[in-house]
């Protein structure tokens, strides 16, 4: 009896001992997402994401756009971009449908591919350079204009911000996204008013690492016209494979040019 006491007493001490690297690792996870955040810059990693774009009037919503990307990071955060978008459902009556476009963005040179520049290009040429171009060509002022892969937009949210466990929701303008946001301000250059309210809500996963962002504004903040009164952009972004590897690179220099041909005679 005492062997066998003394048995199960030796398995309890080594189970024990066995689950506290575990125990003791959740416990060590960054409570911060901002700190959670920059633990991932290191170079060649990156993350990937979706979005999801839907135009809105009189409470009904039509999908309008899709995106895939990804973010290639360095010591001090997002290096390089790589954006393809599509459309995703019939287009606004005052809009052409969404033509495919890609943009490869290196620092703050852009590639940019199909989208408005499809009939511009020289023959031979499929890739527009612009050494300060937008993240994702027009297409981009109808997609996530919220980048918390930036630790300042992350922090910059969280003021004011109402949090659950792995929740965060409230309000911020593109004013103040402009002040703090590098993304922004590439992907929306021309804007009517700064003063637009943007309502977002951000899920965070076990690692404190963004998982789902839902942002929403009225569309009058771009456009300054009554012909875009009461219709609003709600765009739905998911990151997976953070930490992964991520390598994007610039396209074959003989298929870019730095001029556009005018073949409309416009």
């Amino acid at each position: 009896m005492k062997r066998m006491i003394a048995s199960v007493s030796a398995a309890t001490a080594v189970a024990l001992m066995t689950g506290a690297p575990a125990q003791a690792q959740a416990q060590t996870a960054p409570a911060d997402p901002v700190k959670a955040l920059k633990g991932q810059f290191v170079p060649g990693k990156g993350v990937r994401f979706t979005d999801l774009t839907t135009m809105i009037e009189d409470g009904e919503g039509k999908p309008y756009l899709r995106r895939t990307g990804s973010f290639q990071f360095g010591r001090g955060g997002i290096v390089a971009s790589d954006i393809t978008s599509k459309g995703a459902g019939p287009a606004d009556d005052r809009l052409n449908p969404p033509v495919p476009a890609r943009t490869i963005r290196i620092g703050t040179t852009s590639y940019s591919q199909g989208g408005t520049y499809r009939d511009k290009m020289p023959r031979g040429k499929s890739w527009y350079k612009d050494p300060d171009g937008m993240t994702g060509d027009v297409d981009g002022w109808f997609s996530q204009l919220v980048n918390v892969a930036e630790p300042a937009t992350l922090t910059s949210l969280f003021k004011g911000a109402k949090k659950t466990r792995t929740t965060y929701s409230g309000t911020t303008t593109f004013g103040r996204l402009a002040k703090v946001s590098p993304w922004f301000r590439a992907t929306l250059p021309l804007r009517s008013s700064d003063k637009t309210v943007v309502t977002f809500r951000l899920t965070v996963d076990r690692n404190r690492l963004p998982q789902r962002l839902t942002t929403s504004f009225p569309v009058t903040g771009i456009f300054d016209s009554a012909g875009w009164e009461g219709k609003t952009i709600s765009v739905e972004t998911r990151f997976t494979g953070w930490g992964g590897r991520v390598s994007i690179k610039a396209p074959p220099a003989n298929k870019v040019t730095t001029k556009l041909e005018d073949k409309d005679g416009l």
